[in-house]
């Protein structure tokens, strides 16, 4: 009888990380030199700046926001910048608290960046140029480095 009541403890506590939604939360193309720029026969440099943020916006919802800037130019003229918000709402729900900033830190943009990724693709091929792939990006290595940076800084985790 004992294993009966233990088992409702239990599922209670099992921890919950599901995907609620998906979306686009802003986005931007600029082609400031066109149509100029389309004549121009050099590749254009990359830039890319890349942040997350994460908020709760309910007992166990959590937002979190993978901000993209992509800037090409070639020589002095930018060819085109692409700015994306791709967000997640996400329900997580009885995870260790040490667990929880990891999860928003490398889980939930670890789910975003193909999203991303394809979004800022579809936009730039739109726009006129040739479609970008965006290299793998390693957000657990990041989520270390800001630590780390957190850390030498004598912040609290």
């Amino acid at each position: 009888m004992s294993d009966q009541q233990a088992q409702p403890a239990q599922q209670a506590a099992t921890p919950v990380f599901n995907i609620e939604k998906i979306y686009v939360k802003d986005m931007s193309v600029e082609v400031p030199n066109a149509p100029a720029i389309f004549l121009e026969r050099e590749a254009p440099q990359m830039e890319m700046q890349l942040n997350t943020q994460s908020s709760q916006v309910d007992a166990g919802i959590f937002q979190t926001v993978l901000t993209l800037t992509i800037s090409a130019k070639i020589q002095d003229k930018t060819a085109f910048m692409v700015e994306l918000q791709q967000a997640g709402i996400f329900r997580i729900e009885n995870l260790p608290a040490e667990a929880m900033e990891p999860a928003l830190g490398v889980g939930t943009p670890n789910i975003l960046f193909p999203y991303a990724r394809e979004a800022v693709s579809d936009a730039v091929l739109k726009a006129g140029f040739p479609p970008l792939l965006l290299q793998p990006v390693n957000f657990e290595l990041m989520y270390m480095q800001q630590q780390q940076a957190k850390a030498a800084a004598g912040q609290p985790n």
